[in-house]
């Protein structure tokens, strides 16, 4: 009986490690072929597709600028030249493989460590694209130094807080001057949460901000000459021994020093505790929303307000609400449940209104470009998907007042310009052409004018403190002419909405703040509206964050307080109307402490040098595409991959101790990876290879592999008699028995990636299984003397060889909380035909889970069906049955209750060749982030759960009749379960489970563990 369990908990931890492995998951679909074009310069390889050649120019002169800057300040170079990947749109850089995993809409570029690529879109303005250039840059000098170091390796990078990485790239790409991060940091004076240096790694801080904020204090403090022995000694010793050996000082008394000048720099314009005289009332905040609430879109008519929010915690869906109440009346969209889309473009854009107030449209990501979605607002449906022709990504679109077409800003070639779509005729005009930067465009209520904000006048006048900055402009709609409106030069004019008298409300920072401005169209004079201690923004400076309604006074605007964002609304008579000098500018409020004359400051003098210091007609010379396929990664192992697919057997244990090598191209698109393993005895050594090749829509790959998967057992004393050349002894023998099952497997795959959430796989796999049993023998007098000790190869074991060819369509929108999916749904269904080997039969998959969640907890329901039939099915589910009682299936059956008295042949009533689970979950996130849990807490992560399990497991339906020779019965548990992530390393679930349908004898609780996420 013992050793039939262990062949059955074998094999079926095989199964379930099948079953359940990664088969799921989101794609990152090829939807596009770019054809990649290579060019040089000094110190950069480029691959790019844009087919604009000035902008390609544009960036290879920022990337060397970027470079003589950061180099001076870093003290490194490069010593081969740093290749940068550039896409035309975000869109597209979506779709790359030379970044592993999944890209998110508010991710601007990412420098991956392996081979130092920078990877990057073509950005909607000008400057968006030169900071993320500057930004990226930073990592790669950072990965240069730590992982070329002469005392430093990758292990050392663990040792730098992410805020350091990430706030050093913002401020040597930003400066001191950035009224964005200031606008947190006045917040967090006014509210009294400025953090200690230690709290910043506390998720609460947001990285780049607070980073940012850090090294301006450093540079201000003790010149910039500190920042590369401050970074690189945080490399080698951590942050807690580098400040005093850097600077002299304690890491305490640094983070009290940095604590008092934030707040006696900020406290001059935001008091702590004063309360924030806001004009109007709050509207959309979390009571009624969420803590992210943002690009308010107002209908003509004034009663309804479409926007943006996390309220659902785990994705950022369009919500209609009463713009008078603020009452939520229905989600609009969410690409959880409408999973036709792949993104919603949530970050900078906002959707509109038709005229009648009754239809809503807006941008959405969809197979690798962007579409307008029209909706009917009221009666839910979609009634328009529209892709507007020669213009592959766009944001803001804004309805023409006669209802006839759309204006949207679109990136085509890395040129940013307005285009005009009309519905009936389908034709695009171009309205603007030219290497300014036009967004955020609206219409006046009479449709003669368009205003937007463009980049124009600091392209053509320079940069303000290293950045170009944006102004705005009105459009004449019949002439096509268009005007600058030069007012507060140097500050950022953005997001112009025409009021019901046809002047423009805007936002500006040109007090260093973000305030609510209005220009008088007739008299060209300014007025501010607000004079707020933090701003009006949305989640980037480029966030479109005010509305207005045509018939109704009222304005909406979103305001950032306690880290939240909140949409108030007012009316005219609720602002306090000052005019201004429309010259007037002040940057001090935008400053981030402290600043001093007397300190070398190379980052800022460079920024405001950058147009002096750009060259013009950089050093560019064409070459060949190569696809540059080398070593990324040489490294010591700690796992192997596991088998995915539908196959009945799969590895689901790695092996530890080894060496890992990764290859791929310069994009990419193929990838090669070796791994090979050592544990104990020769015979233990395993390893596979691995190729994949995701250059087109169709992937596909190969894999071959061969694993010792050891288990054991052990048998107490018996008596024997040991001939010895003086005789026969009598003596104990204790045996420790050590079975090895050994997987060969060769496969392949090909995958077709139908969107983000969806995609058929095909495969095929020969596998070949062996055994062989040692034993090790300890001997001892009877006595209790030990004697001696040898060890026994037992002959070979039986073999197995499985070869099959299989299918599956797979699903997966689900949202993954910290230990097991908490909202949306997964499934797969599948079919294998197994053939040509020991064995063949056909067999069938189908795995259907989802998850709704009301806040605070998730109910998680999932059904599992797998049946093998026909061929000799029987026979292989005879040797090698499905189980039911995994622990991963239904909980609470463990060794005791098969060996109940009563019930001797229960393992055999719950073993089969079919198989059907059913689960329910009731999932509450307890210790956790505070947005999501019962309990904050910054370390244990952990969710409850109250379950409910069921299954069954037969062989034919004869089996469940009662007069059966042996009746297959389901099997259902009930109890309480504790899963924990631990450092995101593994998930461990403790559970107590009551087995329902176990013998009489073994009705009670039971205590177990799972080492799975769960399902």
């Amino acid at each position: 009986m013992k050793r039939t369990i262990l062949i059955i908990t074998l094999f079926i931890t095989l199964l379930s490690g099948s079953l359940q492995a990664q088969y799921f998951g989101r794609n990152k679909p090829r939807y596009n072929q770019q054809p990649f074009k290579v060019t040089e310069t000094e110190h950069f390889i480029i691959y790019d597709y844009l087919d604009n050649p000035e902008k390609l120019k544009e960036i290879a002169a920022a990337a060397e600028l970027w470079y003589d800057m950061h180099s001076k300040v870093l003290k490194d170079t490069f010593t081969t030249k740093n290749p940068l990947i550039i896409y035309n749109d975000h869109a597209g850089f979506q779709q790359t493989n030379a970044i592993l995993g999944d890209i998110s809409v508010g991710t601007g570029g990412v420098t991956e460590g392996l081979r130092n690529r920078v990877v990057f879109p073509v950005a909607p303005t000008n400057q968006q694209t030169h900071h993320v250039l500057g930004h990226e840059l930073v990592h790669a000098f950072q990965y240069n130094k730590v992982l070329n170091g002469d005392s430093t390796t990758m292990r050392n990078l663990a040792n730098i807080p992410l805020w350091m990485v990430e706030g050093l790239a913002e401020y040597l790409s930003i400066g001191r001057i950035d009224a964005n991060t200031s606008l947190w940091m006045r917040d967090a004076v006014l509210n009294d949460q400025v953090p200690r240096i230690k709290d910043l790694d506390n998720g609460k801080y947001f990285p780049y901000r607070w980073g940012q904020a850090f090294w301006g204090y450093i540079s201000g403090t003790y010149s910039d000459e500190a920042i590369e022995p401050l970074f690189m000694n945080t490399a080698k010793y951590g942050l807690q021994n580098a400040v005093p050996y850097t600077l002299g000082i304690s890491l305490d008394s640094l983070s009290n020093s940095w604590r008092r000048t934030l707040k006696d720099h900020y406290g001059r314009w935001a008091i702590k505790g004063k309360k924030e005289d806001l004009p109007g009332k709050t509207l959309l905040d979390d009571d009624n929303a969420g803590q992210m609430n943002i690009s308010p879109v107002l209908s003509p008519n004034g009663k309804y307000v479409v926007f943006l929010s996390e309220k659902n915690l785990f994705s950022t869906d369009l919500f209609l609400a009463d713009a008078k109440t603020g009452k939520v009346m229905r989600r609009v969209y969410s690409t959880t449940s409408n999973g036709d889309t792949d993104h919603l473009n949530y970050l900078e854009s906002a959707g509109t209104w038709s005229p009648d107030s009754k239809r809503f449209a807006f941008d959405a990501y969809e197979k690798g470009r962007s579409v307008l979605i029209v909706k009917d607002i009221f009666k839910g449906r979609k009634t328009q998907k529209i892709k507007i022709p020669g213009v592959p990504a766009f944001s803001n679109p804004a309805w023409s007042p006669d209802g006839k077409s759309i204006v949207v800003s679109g990136l085509v070639n890395g040129q940013t310009d307005l285009y005009q779509y009309t519905f009936k005729s389908k034709k695009v005009k171009r309205l603007t052409n030219d290497r300014y930067s036009e967004i955020l465009p609206t219409w006046s209520a009479d449709g003669k004018t368009l205003a937007y904000s463009t980049d124009a006048l600091s392209i053509d006048r320079g940069r303000t403190n290293g950045a170009w900055t944006m102004n705005l402009a009105v459009m004449n709609m019949e002439t096509g002419t268009a005007e600058n409106i030069d007012i507060f030069p140097g500050a950022d004019n953005m997001n112009p909405q025409y009021d019901k008298n046809g002047n423009l409300l805007f936002l500006s920072n040109r007090d260093g703040r973000r305030n609510l401005y209005k220009y008088d169209v007739a008299t060209k004079k300014v007025y501010q509206l607000t004079d707020l201690m933090t701003g009006i923004t949305g989640v980037t400076p480029y966030s479109p964050a005010i509305s207005v309604a045509d018939d109704r006074d009222r304005i909406l605007y979103t305001y950032y307080s306690k880290g939240r964002y909140i949409i108030h609304q007012a009316k005219d008579a609720d602002f306090e109307v000052k005019e201004l000098d429309p010259m007037s500018v002040d940057q001090v409020a935008a400053a981030l402490p402290p600043f001093s004359p007397k300190q070398k400051d190379m980052v800022n003098t460079g920024l405001r040098l950058m147009d002096t210091e750009t060259e013009t007609n950089p050093q560019m010379t064409p070459k060949k595409f190569k696809p540059k396929f080398q070593l990324d990664y040489l490294g010591g192992s700690t796992g192997v991959g596991v088998n995915t697919g539908n196959s009945s057997f799969g590895a689901q244990t790695g092996l530890a101790g080894g060496v890992d090598a990764l290859f791929s191209d310069i994009l990419g698109n193929n990838q090669l990876y070796a791994g090979a393993v050592l544990n104990g005895d020769i015979q233990d050594a395993g390893g596979q290879v691995s190729y994949i090749n995701q250059k087109r829509r169709i992937g596909w790959g190969i894999n071959a592999s061969h694993f010792a998967f050891q288990s054991g057992w052990y048998q107490y004393y018996e008596y024997v008699d040991v001939q010895t050349p003086s005789g026969t002894v009598p003596l104990l023998k204790s045996t420790l028995g050590l079975e090895r099952v050994f997987q060969q497997r060769i496969g392949g795959t090909v995958f077709y990636p139908l969107s983000v959430t969806k995609r058929v796989e095909m495969g095929t796999s020969a596998e070949f299984y062996s055994s062989r049993v040692t034993e090790y023998n300890d001997y001892y007098t009877l006595g209790g003397n030990y004697y001696g000790t040898d060890r026994q190869k037992l002959p070979k074991g039986a073999t197995l060889n499985l070869n099959n060819i299989q299918a599956a369509f797979v699903g997966d929108n689900s949202y993954f909380g910290f230990t097991a999916p908490l909202k949306g749904w997964r499934y797969r269904v599948g079919v294998e035909q197994y053939l040509l080997g020991d064995f063949n039969f056909t067999s069938f998959l189908a795995d259907g889970r989802r998850y709704f969640y009301a806040k605070p907890v998730t109910f998680a329901v999932r059904g599992l069906a797998y049946a093998r039939t026909g061929g000799e099915s029987t026979a292989f589910s005879l040797q090698y049955p499905l189980f039911a009682g995994n622990s991963f299936f239904v909980r609470g059956y463990d060794r005791d209750v098969y060996n109940a008295a009563e019930d001797s042949v229960f393992i055999y009533r719950t073993v089969g060749s079919k198989m059907l689970i059913g689960n329910f979950e009731i999932r509450l996130p307890f210790t956790g982030p505070r947005q999501l849990s019962l309990i904050k807490s910054n370390f244990l992560i952990t969710d409850l759960n109250l379950f409910f399990d069921a299954g069954l497991s037969f062989y034919e339906k004869e089996d469940l009749k009662k007069d059966a020779y042996i009746q297959h019965v389901p099997i259902l548990s009930t109890g309480v379960s504790l899963r924990v992530n631990l450092f995101g390393y593994m998930v461990l679930e403790p559970y107590f489970a009551l087995p329902i349908s176990a013998p009489e004898s073994q009705k009670s609780w039971r205590f177990g563990l799972n080492f799975i996420p769960g399902w």
